[in-house]
C-alpha cells in the first residue's frame, strides 16, 4: 500500500497505520503469550482455575491490594456493581451524558432511571458543579466515568456523595493505571476511590485481552464478596444460591493473556503518553484545534487521543483523514440524553450544551503502543496540511 506524505510526489513504505495495532503489540510479546495460552489449554482449566486466580491476585497487588473480581466483560461489571448495591427499580442514578452507552445501558436493564448531567469541556469528564441540582429523594448513586484515560475530579464528587448519602460507581474501562491526586497530596488509582468500580478488558483497552473480559473492584470486602457471588449465579458454595446472580466469568485463556500484559501495563501507558506528547507538540499551533487537556490532579493514560475542532470543520477533517488512509473515530456522535433508548426524561437539544458541542466537534486520532515517529509525523502533517 502506498502512503502520500504532504504531496503525491512524496511516497513512503511506512507500515500501515492502525487505529489500534494489536498485531504488532502481540508480536512483541508473542513467546510469553503463546506459552501462557498453551499452559491453560494443557491444563484444560478453561473456566476459573489457576490463570484466573493468578491474574486476579496480580491485578489486586498492582492496585495496592484492592479487592478484585474478574468477570466476562465491562458491561457485566457495571451491572454487577449496581446489583451489589441493592439498587431498586425506580431509583435514580446520575450519569454523564458524554460517554459510551454501556454506562446507561445497565441502568435501564435494572429498571433504574438515568439522570444525566453535563461534562467539563476540557477534561470531558463529569462536571461536579452540575450534580447537586439534579439530586432528588430517589437518587441513590453517581456513576463517574474516567473518560479517555484521565480521572474525573473525584474529590468534589465524593463530598457531594457523602453529603447526600450516595454511592459512587467508577466506570474505569478507559483509565486503568491512571492516578488521581487529592488536595492533601495523596494519590489513588482510578477504580479504587468510589464505593465500587468496574473495568473492561476489551482488546483495544490499555489492558486488553484477546476477546471479552472485565473486572469489578471495591475496598469493601463485604461488597466484593457479594459481587463475586453475583457473578457466579449468586453462589458462594456450589449449588447454594444466596442472592440472585448472573453468569459472568473471565475464562482462563483471557486471564492468562491479561496476566502477561499486566506486567507491561505501565510501559504501555508510558508509550501512549509519549505518543500524545508528540501529537500535542506538533499540533499546538493549529488555531482550529484544541489538543487534549491534562488536569493537574490526574495522570492521563490516553486510551484515546481526542482533539476538539473549534471551527465546525470536524467532519471535513475526518473526510480528509479517511482519504489519506488515516484511521480515526468520533467518540461519541450523539450524547446519551438524546439517544432514543435513554431519553426517558424528555431531554432536548440544548439541555447539556457541553456534551452536545463535544459530539459535534471531537475526533480521535490513532492511539496505541506501536505508533512510530514516521507514522506520527505523517498523521500530524496530514492534519496540519488540512488547515493550511
Amino acid at each position: 500500500m502506498i502512503y502520500y506524505l504532504s504531496s503525491p510526489t512524496e511516497v513512503s513504505d511506512m507500515r500501515k497505520i492502525e487505529l489500534v495495532d494489536l498485531k504488532h503489540q502481540y508480536l512483541n510479546i508473542k513467546s510469553e503469550i503463546d506459552v501462557a495460552i498453551a499452559e491453560v489449554i494443557e491444563s484444560t482449566a478453561f473456566i476459573g482455575g489457576f490463570a484466573v486466580k493468578n491474574f486476579k491476585e496480580n491485578l489486586s497487588k498492582y492496585l495496592g491490594g484492592l479487592n478484585t473480581i474478574p468477570c466476562a466483560n465491562g458491561t457485566d461489571a457495571l451491572q454487577i456493581c449496581m446489583m451489589a448495591l441493592d439498587l431498586k427499580p425506580g431509583d435514580e442514578v446520575i450519569v454523564p451524558s458524554f460517554t459510551f452507552a454501556a454506562t446507561a445501558e445497565v441502568i435501564g436493564l435494572l429498571g433504574l432511571k438515568p439522570t444525566f448531567v453535563d461534562v467539563n469541556a476540557q477534561t470531558f469528564n463529569i462536571d461536579p458543579a452540575t450534580i447537586e441540582a439534579v439530586i432528588t429523594p430517589k437518587t441513590k448513586a453517581i456513576v463517574v466515568v474516567h473518560l479517555f484515560g484521565q480521572s474525573a475530579d473525584m474529590e468534589p464528587v465524593m463530598k457531594i456523595a457523602q453529603k447526600h448519602n450516595l454511592f459512587i460507581i467508577e466506570d474505569n474501562a478507559q483509565a486503568i493505571g491512571a492516578k488521581y491526586t487529592f488536595s492533601n497530596g495523596s494519590q489513588k488509582f482510578c477504580g479504587s476511590i468510589g464505593t465500587v468500580a468496574s473495568t473492561s478488558f476489551f482488546p483495544s483497552k490499555n489492558l486488553g485481552c484477546y476477546g471479552d473480559g472485565g473486572a469489578m473492584f471495591s475496598a469493601d470486602a463485604q461488597l466484593a464478596e457479594k459481587m463475586r457471588m453475583i457473578a457466579n449465579h449468586g453462589m458462594n458454595e456450589q449449588y447454594y444460591h444466596e442472592v440472585i446472580g448472573v453468569n459472568s466469568r473471565l475464562d482462563g485463556i483471557q486471564a492468562a493473556i491479561l496476566d502477561v500484559k499486566l506486567k507491561y501495563l505501565d510501559t504501555y501507558n508510558e508509550a501512549r503518553m509519549k505518543v500524545a506528547k508528540k501529537y500535542s507538540e506538533a499540533l499546538k499551533d493549529v488555531p482550529q484545534l484544541i489538543t487534549p487537556f491534562q488536569a493537574l490532579n490526574s495522570t492521563h493514560v490516553y486510551h484515546q487521543y481526542t482533539l476538539t475542532v473549534k471551527d465546525g470543520s470536524r467532519d471535513k477533517l475526518q473526510q480528509h483523514l479517511n482519504e489519506k488512509l488515516i484511521p480515526n473515530k468520533v467518540y461519541y456522535p450523539v450524547p446519551l440524553h438524546l439517544q432514543k433508548a435513554y431519553n426517558l426524561n424528555g431531554y432536548k437539544n440544548g439541555d447539556f450544551p457541553v456534551s452536545e458541542e463535544l459530539c459535534r466537534s471531537v475526533i480521535s486520532l490513532p492511539m496505541h503502543t506501536e505508533l512510530d515517529d514516521e507514522q506520527i509525523n505523517f498523521i500530524t502533517n496530514t492534519v496540519i496540511n488540512f488547515y493550511k
